[in-house]
């Protein structure tokens, strides 16, 4: 038995089949689904999805990409829905700096880059700075209202690690984390380990291009990580190319137990165990 610690099934690439795509996943042995919400209306859906399906579970929170996008109120919408029976964590949220309001101004301009120490430069800076304020005040208040529910978080990390921690650094002992989709180095994996968070794999896992995570694959202890799609989003080989499915779970445990020497079963027990207590399953 294993579980899709992390899909979007209220994207709209699962509207005219989901059904159909959650009888997949259990054919291929997935039977329990986190599904994640991105903003509220996401979170809202998240959980209609979890009351409709018995082996569905929502998180619920703001994507760091969404702060600006989202109307006020957004947090106590959350917390309406995180009381929820079937809200397994908050999130998914962090701080994700990869696509700056500078780089979008600079790509607007049909540049790679604006001109140093130039107005807009400067006004480039001043909304890059509000934005990743921003983004870590939602982050914060995001990991409070974890704290007041009892709850585990979800975290989106891409870019911007070191402030990442650093937030969550404050919070060591009261919550804790998966740092979903994880592609960083082995040693930042053991730092938040030693934090006591957790990190999760995708169909990344089965890349060409993706040494790196492999190495964090072989390494890491057994009890530390959990399996994910982040589908619809990453389908592994050989479906790579394809819309990603809760079913694809499999391929990445498949994977994974490869590149340990270890079986299925024995990854699916295990990564079964971490999620059904992270997420108080």
């Amino acid at each position: 038995m294993l579980i899709d610690t992390h899909a979007h099934l209220d994207y709209p690439d699962f509207e005219n089949n989901l059904e159909e795509v959650i009888m997949a996943a259990h054919s291929a042995g997935v039977e329990r689904i986190i599904t994640i919400g991105t903003c509220l209306e996401s979170s809202r859906r998240a959980v209609a999805l979890a009351e409709r399906f018995d082996g569905v579970y929502a998180v619920v929170g703001l994507h760091p990409t969404y702060v600006n996008e989202e109307s006020e109120g957004w947090l106590e919408g959350i917390r309406a829905l995180a009381s929820h029976p079937k809200v397994a964590a908050i999130g998914e949220t962090g701080m994700d700096y990869h696509r700056l309001p500078s780089e979008a101004l600079a790509s607007s301009a049909g540049i790679s880059a604006l001109q140093a120490e130039t107005a807009d430069d400067t006004q480039a800076a001043i909304m890059d700075g509000a934005y990743q304020a921003a983004q870590a005040e939602a982050f914060a208040a995001q990991l409070d209202l974890a704290v007041e529910f009892g709850l585990n978080v979800v975290i989106h990390q891409r870019d911007a690690w070191n402030d990442t921690v650093d937030i969550l650094k404050a919070y060591t002992g009261r919550l804790r984390g998966v740092f979903h989709c994880f592609g960083n180095t082995p040693d930042q994996a053991r730092e938040i380990l030693a934090l006591g968070h957790l990190v999760s794999f995708t169909g990344i896992v089965t890349f060409k291009n993706a040494a790196l995570v492999r190495d964090v694959v072989a390494a890491i202890p057994m009890n530390a990580f959990m399996v994910e799609t982040d589908c619809p989003y990453l389908a592994p080989e050989p479906q790579r190319g394809k819309r990603c499915e809760p079913a694809h779970t499999r391929l990445v445990a498949e994977k994974i137990a490869a590149l340990r020497g270890a079986t299925l079963q024995e990854i699916a027990d295990a990564t079964t165990r971490t999620a059904e207590a992270f997420f108080r399953l």
